[in-house]
């Protein structure tokens, strides 16, 4: 039996396996506070707008692996901006760095735009995208058990499993990169793609992958900035820069195919169509 606070490891971004009193996290969840946003969880419950949810981080199957399904986790002290500080081709020492949320461009808005600036006028710019992933059936049933075993006060509710929807959380972001990456190609910038390492390697598993650079090249417009979560001593949760690829917009055109049907798949069925052939599935003439 899994624990919940791996399958809730770290909530209002606060790892729960670290002890606090009941009195502490009922404070934190009645302030609803997100310390990454530095004002209020904008996760909210469907039924009730009001209400936070605040999972940052789940663990999801039988290892309890540790996954986030909030964008706004990888604002963990701004590591994702520094990280792409040597993507500013025209940035010069005395240059001011500059964050600009919510930025509109032909094909659609980007999450962030990473600035050099100068004297309050933008020099160049690198555009970031985060992409967390999206859960199936609801972890408001999970989050209450763990609140419950953390000794606060909640209302009983049924148990039910959540999922991860990896296809689905796929296909949305290469689209959505696809429609934008002209624009950057265009003006000799970067798109960079800020994704979990887990989610990484399931499109490396279900698309054309194999021909992203890695280590990523200077001179492709699209990055992808996998993170490692990891556990630190003091039992807080970590994010940590750990594969780095890149690609061209024909490069991504090219991933977005589905892998082609590898002849050694029909082999693969026609093993597996002996395995289950016997004197029942023997097609006969019918009697008259």
């Amino acid at each position: 039996m899994i624990d919940p606070q791996d399958r809730i490891p770290e909530l209002f971004g606060r790892p729960t396996t670290v002890p606090r009193s009941p009195a502490d996290w009922r404070s934190i969840v009645v302030g609803q506070q997100c310390p990454y946003l530095r004002r209020s969880c904008i996760k909210t419950r469907k039924s009730e707008p009001d209400i936070a949810i605040g999972t940052c981080i789940v663990g999801h199957g039988r290892q309890a692996t540790p996954l986030i399904i909030c964008p706004h986790r990888y604002l963990e002290q701004s590591k994702v901006f520094t990280d792409c500080f040597h993507l500013l081709k025209a940035h010069e020492p005395g240059n001011e760095f500059h964050v600009v949320s919510e930025f509109d461009i032909v094909g659609g808005s980007i999450d962030y735009m990473l600035v050099s600036a100068r004297r309050g006028r933008a020099l160049d710019y690198v555009g970031i995208e985060f992409q967390s992933l999206d859960t199936t059936g609801t972890v408001w049933p999970t989050r209450q058990k763990l609140l419950r075993t953390l000794g606060v006060a909640v209302d009983d509710q049924p148990d039910r499993p959540f999922g991860v929807n990896w296809k689905m959380t796929a296909k949305t972001i290469l689209m959505q990169l696809h429609h934008k990456i002209a624009t950057f190609q265009a003006a000799n910038r970067h798109l960079v793609l800020v994704i979990q390492d887990e989610l990484l390697h399931y499109l490396q598993r279900e698309f054309r992958f194999g021909h992203f650079s890695n280590p990523a090249s200077l001179s492709d417009a699209l990055h992808v900035h996998a993170y490692q979560v990891e556990k630190m001593p003091e039992g807080e949760l970590s994010i940590a820069l750990g594969e780095r690829l890149s690609t061209t917009e024909s490069g991504l055109a090219v991933a977005l195919a589905l892998r082609d049907e590898r002849v050694a798949e029909a082999g693969h069925i026609l093993s597996k169509l002996s395995e289950k052939m016997s004197a029942e599935t023997l097609l006969r003439p019918t009697d008259d």
